[in-house]
């Protein structure tokens, strides 16, 4: 089986040119956690997750302690907002460098990439690198425990 079988073919993305108010716009509209960045030929240059963009909310504190379990309520901290002026910024400044697979990538090669490189999601590209799909560790992880079922009942 290859991630073609799996991938999600209609991806939210944002352009390289847009800003980080923009994607955080983008992730509430859209009701997604993932935006790979594409530059003007709609190749994917970076990614931002929701995670990147919580970070600029999370105090400075949370990533200087092992565990935050100490710390019941963050208290004013809870109403603090990034600074306007870095929303402004492009999203260039916090997009990370993207890791892309091609449709026909085997499913396990691609879930072995996302361990060895701490992704939940992967992007898809075309063989000319143009944007195909979204592949994520659910969408992997079902197709193969389907594949056990699919193959009990062929006996």
């Amino acid at each position: 089986m290859t991630v073609s079988s799996c991938m999600k073919r209609n991806v939210v993305s944002i352009r390289e040119d847009a800003s980080i108010a923009a994607a955080a716009r983008e992730c509430i509209d859209r009701h997604v956690g993932v935006l790979p960045v594409l530059n003007a030929r709609d190749i994917p240059i970076g990614i931002v997750t929701l995670p990147d963009l919580m970070k600029l909310e999370l105090p400075d504190f949370v990533s200087l302690v092992r565990e935050a379990d100490f710390v019941h309520d963050f208290g004013a901290v809870e109403t603090t907002r990034p600074d306007p002026a870095s929303l402004t910024q492009p999203i260039t400044q916090l997009m990370k460098p993207i890791l892309t697979i091609e449709p026909k990538c085997g499913l396990l090669r691609a879930y072995s990439l996302m361990i060895q490189h701490n992704l939940n999601d992967l992007v898809v590209t075309q063989p000319d690198g143009q944007l195909a799909g979204l592949v994520s560790r659910v969408d992997i992880g079902t197709a193969i425990l389907s594949s056990w079922f699919e193959a009990d009942h062929s006996r």
